[in-house]
C-alpha cells in the first residue's frame, strides 16, 4: 500500500468520491487557482485539472456565501465538499450551518436532507487569535451535524469518504500540524504522520473510535493532534511503570462512548487531552460521560489537559505554553496515582 500524508489521503479521497458520483463537487477559496496552492494546504491540489473548474469551484472571500451555496445546493440533492480555509472563519456560517443545515431535515420530518461535507482547519500555528482556535466543542453542540476528527492519513481518506456519502451535514476538522511536514505549505513545527493508505476501496465508520495503544493502569483520550501528544506521553509514562491506552475517538458525534467507558472500567483512571479552552470544552463533555457511567470503577479523580481560558497567543514561546504538551499529559496522569 502506498504511503501518503494527511492532506494527500484527503486529496484522494475527494478524488475517488468525484469520480465515483457526479454531484459530488467542491466549494471554496483558492482551491482550483492555476499556480495555487490547492487551497490553504494543499488539498485540492491539481483536482481543478482533473474535474473542471464547473467541479471544482473557487468563490470570492465570503464564508457566508461558500456555505450558503453548499447548504442550498445539498437540499437541491448536490453532494458538495465546502472548504473553509481557517476554522476560526466558521463562526461567518453560524447561520447557515447550525440554524439552517442542521435543522432541515428534522423541521420536514425528514423529507429533506443536507448532504454536505464541510472541512476546516484548527489548532495554534503561531498565526494569533483568528486563525489558531479549536472550534470542535462549538459543533458538537449542535443536534444535526456529524463531527469527524481524523488524526491519521488511513482515517482522513476513509472518514471523509463516508461524510460524503452521509445524508446529514458533517463538519471534517483537521489540524494543520497533521497535513504534512513537507511540501510548499508545511507548518513548522509540523507532525508527519504518513501512514499507509489502501488503494482499493474502503470507507471508516463515522461513530467508531480506536484504541491507538493498549494499557491497564490509566485511560488518555486526544483528539487530532493530542492523539500523537498522548502517545509521547505514553512512552514517557511506560519508562516509570505505568501502562496507558491512548483512545482516538476518531468521531466526535456521534461519540463512540461504550469504548472509552470499557477503557476506564478496565484502568481505573482518566486523562482527557485537547486542545481547546478548559471552559465548557468537549473534554468536558466526556468527564462527565465517564462520571455519570462510570464512576463507580473510578480509583481516583478525572483530569483535563486544556489550553486555558484565553485566545491563543502569537508569540511562539506563549502558544508553547497555551497547547497542551506531552509533558502536561504526563503529568496529569502521574497525579492520579
Amino acid at each position: 500500500m502506498p504511503e501518503m500524508s494527511i492532506a494527500e489521503s484527503l486529496r484522494q479521497a475527494i478524488r475517488e468520491e468525484m469520480a465515483r458520483d457526479e454531484r459530488v463537487f467542491c466549494i471554496g477559496e483558492d482551491i482550483g487557482i492555476e499556480g495555487g496552492f490547492g487551497g490553504a494546504f494543499t488539498v485540492t491540489l491539481g483536482l481543478s485539472e482533473e474535474f473542471g473548474h464547473d467541479r471544482i469551484i473557487d468563490t470570492p472571500i465570503s464564508e457566508i456565501a461558500i456555505a450558503g451555496v453548499a447548504v442550498g445546493a445539498a437540499l437541491a440533492g448536490m453532494r458538495p465538499i465546502a472548504d473553509v480555509q481557517y476554522g476560526d472563519f466558521l463562526f461567518c456560517m453560524m447561520d447557515q450551518l447550525a440554524n439552517q443545515a442542521a435543522k432541515m431535515r428534522y423541521m420536514s420530518g425528514g423529507q429533506v436532507s443536507v448532504p454536505m461535507v464541510m472541512r476546516a482547519p484548527v489548532g495554534a500555528t503561531a498565526r494569533g487569535a483568528q486563525h489558531a482556535q479549536s472550534l470542535e466543542a462549538f459543533f458538537t453542540h449542535i443536534p444535526g451535524l456529524k463531527v469527524v476528527a481524523p488524526a491519521t492519513a488511513y482515517d482522513a481518506k476513509g472518514l471523509l469518504k463516508s461524510a460524503v456519502r452521509d445524508d446529514n451535514p458533517v463538519l471534517v476538522f483537521e489540524h494543520k500540524l497533521l497535513y504534512g511536514s513537507k511540501g510548499p505549505r508545511s507548518e513548522r513545527g509540523a507532525l508527519s504522520p504518513r501512514g499507509e493508505v489502501p488503494e482499493e476501496e474502503y470507507l471508516v465508520p463515522i461513530g467508531e473510535a480506536i484504541v491507538r495503544r493498549e494499557g491497564q493502569d490509566v485511560t488518555i483520550v486526544g483528539k487530532l493532534l493530542t492523539v500523537y501528544r498522548a502517545l509521547a506521553a505514553a512512552d514517557t509514562l511506560s519508562k516509570q511503570g505505568i501502562e496507558a491506552e491512548v483512545i482516538d475517538p476518531r468521531t466526535l458525534v456521534p461519540l463512540d462512548k461504550e469504548l472509552i467507558l470499557d477503557s476506564v472500567r478496565k484502568t481505573g483512571r482518566l486523562v482527557i487531552a485537547e486542545e481547546d479552552n478548559l471552559t465548557g470544552g468537549w473534554a468536558a463533555d466526556v468527564a462527565a460521560i465517564v462520571a455519570e457511567e462510570a464512576f463507580m470503577w473510578l480509583d481516583a479523580p478525572i483530569k483535563r489537559v486544556s489550553a486555558p481560558d484565553v485566545p491563543p497567543p502569537f508569540a511562539p514561546v506563549l502558544e508553547r505554553e497555551y497547547v497542551p504538551s506531552a509533558e502536561k499529559i504526563v503529568a496529569a496522569a502521574q497525579s492520579l496515582f
